[in-house]
């Protein structure tokens, strides 16, 4: 299972590739988005060896590890992944704050989740009980918050 390149309306979404760290680290760089999740802007070098983790995978044969970096016109603007393991994929994504308010994060999250169905995979993801805009992503994907709270997080299903 690998990642392809796909579009929606408005947006590219391009497998991950270590090229891309310099503008993500840009993209990136808001302190603002790390409330909810924990840790700090990377840099250029930090996001170059993310990058080069991500794309070599886990190297376990029944995890799968995509990702997409998200283009609105000609910059880059936040990101999509989702970990596959059996018949579930978990998925997650960030919009840069300079761009959030556009619903770029719903539109990539359903396109995602759409490419994902089609596999007949089983679609979840994390999200901490006050991320407003991330919960009402996930609902637009078509999820539904669960009881289960998980290192702060609830589980959607």
């Amino acid at each position: 299972m690998i990642a392809t390149a796909f579009s929606t309306s408005r947006l590219t979404l391009l497998p991950l590739a270590p090229q891309y760290a310099e503008e993500m680290a840009g993209v990136l760089s808001d302190p603002a988005l790390y409330s909810f999740t924990g840790g700090e802007p990377p840099t250029v070098d930090a996001l170059r060896a993310r990058y080069e983790r991500q794309v070599a995978g886990p190297g376990r044969a029944d995890e799968h590890w995509l990702n997409w970096v998200i283009r609105a016109g000609d910059e880059l603007i936040g990101f999509v992944q989702s970990t596959v393991t059996g018949s579930t994929a978990e998925i997650a994504w960030v919009i840069g704050s300079a761009w959030q308010g556009h619903g770029y994060a719903k539109e990539a999250a359903i396109g995602l989740a759409d490419r994902l169905k089609a596999q007949d995979l089983r679609i979840i993801a994390h999200i901490h009980p006050d991320h407003l805009a991330s919960a009402a992503v996930a609902a637009a994907v078509g999820l539904s918050r669960t009881d289960q709270l998980t290192d702060g997080e609830y589980l959607w299903t």
